[in-house]
Protein backbone atom coordinates (compact mmCIF):
# COMPACT_ATOMS: atom_id res chain seq x y z
CA UNK A 1 0.00 0.00 0.00
CA UNK A 2 3.30 2.73 0.93
CA UNK A 3 4.25 1.46 -2.54
CA UNK A 4 1.13 2.41 -4.30
CA UNK A 5 0.60 6.04 -2.81
CA UNK A 6 4.14 6.61 -3.16
CA UNK A 7 3.20 5.95 -6.99
CA UNK A 8 0.52 8.09 -7.24
CA UNK A 9 2.38 10.96 -5.46
CA UNK A 10 5.14 10.42 -8.14
CA UNK A 11 2.79 10.57 -10.76
CA UNK A 12 1.03 13.93 -9.48
CA UNK A 13 4.38 15.38 -9.09
CA UNK A 14 5.51 14.63 -12.49
CA UNK A 15 2.81 16.00 -14.10
CA UNK A 16 2.89 19.20 -11.82
CA UNK A 17 6.52 19.91 -12.85
CA UNK A 18 5.65 19.15 -16.79
CA UNK A 19 2.78 21.67 -16.22
CA UNK A 20 4.86 24.19 -14.69
CA UNK A 21 7.41 23.60 -17.33
CA UNK A 22 5.44 23.97 -20.28
CA UNK A 23 3.36 27.28 -18.48
CA UNK A 24 7.28 28.84 -17.45
CA UNK A 25 8.60 28.48 -21.08
CA UNK A 26 8.56 31.84 -22.39
CA UNK A 27 5.38 33.99 -23.66
CA UNK A 28 3.66 31.90 -26.82
CA UNK A 29 3.45 33.37 -30.21
CA UNK A 30 -0.39 35.00 -30.39
CA UNK A 31 -1.32 33.91 -34.07
CA UNK A 32 -3.46 36.74 -35.49
CA UNK A 33 -5.77 37.27 -39.42
CA UNK A 34 -6.98 39.82 -41.31
CA UNK A 35 -8.66 38.97 -44.61
CA UNK A 36 -6.31 36.70 -46.72
CA UNK A 37 -3.57 37.10 -44.28
CA UNK A 38 -2.47 35.17 -41.24
CA UNK A 39 0.21 36.12 -39.04
CA UNK A 40 1.91 32.73 -37.03
CA UNK A 41 5.25 32.60 -35.05
CA UNK A 42 5.55 36.05 -34.06
CA UNK A 43 7.93 37.29 -31.19
CA UNK A 44 10.87 39.38 -30.53
CA UNK A 45 13.50 39.36 -28.05
CA UNK A 46 14.11 40.66 -24.85
CA UNK A 47 16.69 43.59 -24.29
CA UNK A 48 19.18 44.60 -21.84
CA UNK A 49 18.98 48.70 -20.32
CA UNK A 50 20.12 51.26 -22.86
CA UNK A 51 19.60 49.02 -25.91
CA UNK A 52 17.53 51.24 -28.23
CA UNK A 53 17.04 48.55 -31.04
CA UNK A 54 15.51 45.15 -31.08
CA UNK A 55 14.10 42.76 -34.30
CA UNK A 56 10.68 41.11 -34.78
CA UNK A 57 10.03 38.05 -36.29
CA UNK A 58 6.35 36.37 -38.07
CA UNK A 59 5.37 34.38 -40.41
CA UNK A 60 3.13 35.79 -42.57
CA UNK A 61 0.49 33.59 -44.78
CA UNK A 62 -1.45 34.54 -47.46
CA UNK A 63 -4.19 32.87 -49.00
CA UNK A 64 -5.89 34.96 -51.69
CA UNK A 65 -3.90 37.67 -54.00
CA UNK A 66 -0.45 39.58 -53.09
CA UNK A 67 -0.38 41.91 -50.77
CA UNK A 68 2.16 43.76 -49.29
CA UNK A 69 3.10 44.66 -45.59
CA UNK A 70 3.71 48.56 -45.74
CA UNK A 71 4.38 49.52 -42.18
CA UNK A 72 4.41 48.47 -38.57
CA UNK A 73 3.92 50.50 -34.97
CA UNK A 74 4.59 49.64 -31.70
CA UNK A 75 3.79 52.26 -28.29
CA UNK A 76 6.84 50.46 -27.23
CA UNK A 77 9.08 51.81 -29.95
CA UNK A 78 9.46 55.74 -31.85
CA UNK A 79 9.76 54.31 -34.68
CA UNK A 80 8.92 50.39 -36.36
CA UNK A 81 11.13 49.87 -39.82
CA UNK A 82 10.82 47.08 -42.31
CA UNK A 83 14.55 45.71 -42.52
CA UNK A 84 16.36 43.19 -44.93
CA UNK A 85 19.38 41.55 -44.03
CA UNK A 86 21.51 40.48 -47.25
CA UNK A 87 24.94 39.90 -47.78
CA UNK A 88 26.86 42.75 -50.60
CA UNK A 89 29.90 40.38 -51.21
CA UNK A 90 31.15 39.27 -48.13
CA UNK A 91 29.64 41.69 -45.81
CA UNK A 92 26.35 41.19 -44.41
CA UNK A 93 24.43 44.43 -44.71
CA UNK A 94 20.65 45.77 -43.12
CA UNK A 95 18.43 48.01 -44.87
CA UNK A 96 15.85 49.89 -44.62
CA UNK A 97 12.64 47.94 -47.19
CA UNK A 98 9.61 50.12 -48.39
CA UNK A 99 7.38 46.98 -48.11
CA UNK A 100 7.63 43.76 -48.05
CA UNK A 101 5.64 41.17 -50.65
CA UNK A 102 3.73 38.53 -49.55
CA UNK A 103 3.03 36.71 -52.39
CA UNK A 104 -0.30 34.85 -53.70
CA UNK A 105 -1.28 31.95 -52.49
CA UNK A 106 2.05 31.85 -50.61
CA UNK A 107 3.89 33.35 -47.62
CA UNK A 108 6.82 34.69 -46.19
CA UNK A 109 9.04 34.55 -43.28
CA UNK A 110 10.62 37.34 -40.89
CA UNK A 111 13.73 35.58 -39.39
CA UNK A 112 16.98 36.80 -38.02
CA UNK A 113 19.71 37.49 -40.93
CA UNK A 114 16.93 37.94 -43.46
CA UNK A 115 13.44 40.31 -43.59
CA UNK A 116 12.41 41.51 -40.24
CA UNK A 117 11.05 44.18 -38.55
CA UNK A 118 13.16 46.76 -36.78
CA UNK A 119 11.78 48.27 -33.51
CA UNK A 120 13.87 51.68 -33.19
CA UNK A 121 13.92 54.20 -30.23
CA UNK A 122 12.92 51.22 -27.55
CA UNK A 123 11.55 53.25 -24.96
CA UNK A 124 11.57 50.86 -21.93
CA UNK A 125 13.61 47.29 -21.85
CA UNK A 126 11.83 44.31 -23.77
CA UNK A 127 11.56 41.63 -21.03
CA UNK A 128 10.64 38.07 -21.61
CA UNK A 129 7.37 37.01 -20.37
CA UNK A 130 5.95 40.37 -21.20
CA UNK A 131 4.17 41.10 -25.07
CA UNK A 132 4.56 44.00 -27.31
CA UNK A 133 1.46 45.30 -28.54
CA UNK A 134 1.86 45.86 -32.70
CA UNK A 135 0.03 46.82 -36.00
CA UNK A 136 0.89 45.97 -38.83
CA UNK A 137 -0.41 47.34 -42.24
CA UNK A 138 -1.62 45.82 -45.51
CA UNK A 139 -2.30 47.00 -48.67
CA UNK A 140 -5.36 44.78 -49.20
CA UNK A 141 -5.78 42.93 -46.23
CA UNK A 142 -5.63 46.33 -43.70
CA UNK A 143 -4.59 46.47 -40.33
CA UNK A 144 -3.65 43.22 -38.04
CA UNK A 145 -3.02 44.08 -34.44
CA UNK A 146 -1.20 41.31 -32.49
CA UNK A 147 0.25 41.09 -29.20
CA UNK A 148 4.11 39.94 -29.58
CA UNK A 149 5.81 37.72 -27.14
CA UNK A 150 9.30 38.63 -26.37
CA UNK A 151 11.45 35.43 -25.92
CA UNK A 152 14.77 35.33 -23.39
CA UNK A 153 17.66 36.84 -24.80
CA UNK A 154 20.18 34.12 -26.29
CA UNK A 155 18.70 30.46 -26.50
CA UNK A 156 18.69 28.16 -29.68
CA UNK A 157 17.85 31.19 -32.38
CA UNK A 158 20.38 33.52 -33.83
CA UNK A 159 20.62 37.01 -31.62
CA UNK A 160 19.91 39.62 -34.13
Amino acid sequence: MIKKNWMGTMSRLILCVAAGVSLSGGAHAQDAKAGNIQITNAYTRATVPGQQVAGGFMKIENAGAADQLLSVSSPVAGEVQLHEMAMDGTVMKMRQVKDITVPANGSVELKPGGLHLMFMNIKAPLSAGETVPVKLKFAKAGEVELKMPVNAMGGSMHMH
